[in-house]
């Protein structure tokens, strides 16, 4: 047994958000930073307590780091191997270059990190620091000691982390304070292998892996995964790790999608603007699934679909914003006290209470799923009309009524336009579904209540003297959630209210070529500080512009934007151009969705053919 002694306290990790890339095995993440080290990672899956949360705190809350024992003259560069979730940094030191290769196998039976340290020239001394600190930083486990391996246990769980070396090379695994170390050297060729598994403590040890075969069989799975991209055009790269990104922010035994691997990175630096993105969002299947299928994944759209319907089975009046990768709505908000948060941004979120809140458009979002997707032959096609029914008939019920908003405010409910327009959408995509396949419904009374919404959205929703689309009813500001008018068919799009519209936001809330989801000050959110421009809001521009003809513009502010991704082609929720550095939960699925939307938009390859619906009212 080794670990015991006062470990000596450490700064605030210096890594910004954009310093980060992800590895994955399907169920759960990895964050791996520039300086090789693993800050966050949620065990056995998405949502469960991290086992390395120094993101969010300290070097005391845990993370893996392996790097150049020598501080001088390091430098590093990374990335991705292509089409693949395999990451590798190459160090350079005045000694020689390696390469720290890292990835985790997509998942059969156990969960593995695999780093593997390859000697590229020279002579290069290198350091391997573990520190395991399970339920968020919290708990320290007990750690034993065996030949090349060590096992570290607390309640549940069980780690596993073994070495394999080439021949000449070794690397003995020791204890230093409350951690675990190696101090090794490689040369050109060597090869020193970390592994680190993960099981439940109550059954047995797990086997050692095939590092190398395990690494053949990822390279294989993510080249297979990717041959039915269909884009071919000039942003194939961007759209292949867009593709690759959003397929690993999915959870593979039920086929949800978390909206990002994080929790608690703040939308702005210093504040409480800080949620939890390790959970499923309803409004995010309809671009999702758009997404994949114009890319040629019918397979994940089936997928997603199947978890959707499992979702929000049930009565439609208990339909919630969002569930956990498992369907699950026991979504309770906590705050972690004990973690500083990142930069000092606290407090540090679990869970999220946007599930109990209400929001109008999430059944527009619903309904764009279930009425534009392949249809699943065998049992689903029936229970997903009957339920498309009962929503829809709920909606009648409810449209009237104040909700919550798409962006989850925790202010006062208010009449959204956006959300009244996606309600509408609900019972126009539920008409023309009824119309084509027969289905169940009142649709007399559907198309009464789509009339009386529509008469009631153009005139309580439009400002005249704004000549725009505003907030909210009666209203005088602005939310960038209305550019989605251009592509949800309720205005054709030559409508001068929709060109309005877009030249307002473009003029009221576009900062530095970005766009705000709203102002801030303009519009309480019951929140304090302000917050970044939101990186969905201003890919939406794109296809906005897009749409209504102004394509070369388009092209150049998607150019603008694509050229805020990181080194290998990540994106988080929004952007600080002032300080030029992301903000918010990292990857963020709907900035990817959104960018590669914005891809096709451009190229010309998304029309009304492969939207949802259909551009201009029928």
């Amino acid at each position: 047994m080794f670990g015991f002694g006062k470990a000596k306290p450490e700064p605030l990790h210096g890594a910004r958000i954009e310093d980060y890339a992800i590895i994955g095995d399907l169920q759960t993440a990895a964050m791996v930073s520039k300086e090789g080290s693993i800050d966050w990672l949620c065990w056995p899956h998405f949502s469960s307590p991290a086992c390395f949360a120094a993101l969010l705190g300290t070097a005391e809350h845990g993370f893996w780091k392996i790097f150049p024992e020598s501080r001088k003259e390091v430098s590093s560069t990374r990335q991705y191997e292509q089409g693949t979730t395999i990451l590798v940094t190459r160090f350079v030191t005045e000694e020689g270059e390696v390469e720290l290769i890292d990835f985790m196998p997509p998942r059969e039976k156990y969960s593995d990190v695999v780093r593997i340290v390859r000697g590229v020239r020279g002579k290069v001394k290198m350091r391997m620091d573990l520190r395991l600190r399970f339920d968020y930083g919290l708990t320290i486990p007990w750690v034993t000691h065996f030949d090349r391996e060590i096992r570290a246990i607390a309640g549940p769980n069980l780690v596993v982390v073994r070495t394999v070396c080439s021949k000449g090379a070794t690397a003995e695994l020791h204890g230093e304070g409350l951690s675990t170390v190696s101090e090794f050297t490689v040369k050109e060729g060597d090869k020193v292998c970390f592994s680190m598994t993960y099981a439940p403590s109550h059954e047995e040890v797990p086997p050692a892996i095939n590092i190398e075969q395990a690494l053949d069989d990822t390279r294989a799975f993510w080249g297979e995964w990717i041959k039915p991209l269909a884009y071919q055009g000039q942003y194939r790269e961007m759209v292949e790790r867009s593709m690759i990104t959003l397929k690993s922010l999915t959870y593979k035994p039920t086929g949800g999608m978390v909206a990002a691997v994080t929790t608690s990175l703040p939308e702005c630096i210093g504040t409480g603007r800080n949620w939890d993105y390790r959970y499923c969002w309803l409004r995010d299947t309809a671009f999702t699934l758009m997404t994949l299928l114009n890319a040629g994944f019918t397979e994940e759209a089936i997928c997603w679909r199947e978890w959707l319907l499992r979702a929000v089975a049930g009565s439609p009046d208990q339909l919630q914003v969002l569930y956990s990768i498992y369907a699950e709505r026991d979504l309770q908000e906590r705050e972690l006290t004990w973690l500083p948060g990142y930069e000092h941004s606290s407090p540090v979120r679990v869970g999220n209470a946007a599930a109990q809140q209400f929001q109008l458009d999430v059944f527009g979002e619903v309904a764009m799923a279930l009425s534009r997707l392949p249809l699943i032959q065998g049992d689903l096609r029936t229970p997903a009309t009957a339920l498309q029914a009962a929503i829809i008939d709920h909606v009648c019920k409810i449209w009237d009524q104040p909700d919550d908003g798409i962006w989850e405010v925790r202010g006062e409910r208010q009449h959204f336009v956006h959300s009244k327009m996606m309600a509408w959408l609900a019972l126009d995509l539920a008409i023309k579904h009824h119309d084509r396949f027969d289905g169940k419904g009142d649709v007399k009374r559907w198309r009464k209540n789509r009339e009386m919404l529509h008469e009631e959205i153009c005139k309580r929703g439009f400002n005249k003297k704004l000549n725009a689309f505003t907030q909210t009813y009666d209203g005088d500001t602005l939310d960038a959630s209305l550019l989605r008018i251009t592509f949800i068919g309720f205005l054709p799009v030559d409508d001068p209210r929709i060109l309005g519209t877009v030249r307002a936001i473009e003029k009221n809330l576009m900062h530095n070529g970005l766009v705000q989801r709203y102002d801030v000050k303009k519009s309480p959110d019951g929140l304090e500080g302000g917050e970044g421009v939101f990186l969905a809001c201003s890919f939406w521009l794109v296809i906005a512009k897009s749409l209504i003809g102004e394509k070369e513009e388009a092209r150049a502010m998607f150019e603008r934007l694509i050229a805020l991704r990181n080194d290998v082609g990540l994106l988080s929720e929004e952007y600080d151009p002032l300080a030029k550095r992301m903000l918010g939960n990292f990857p963020q699925a709907l900035s990817h969705i959104a960018m590669a939307h914005a891809a096709f938009a451009v190229e010309g390859m998304w029309d009304e053919n492969s939207l949802h619906v259909e551009l201009s009212r029928q």
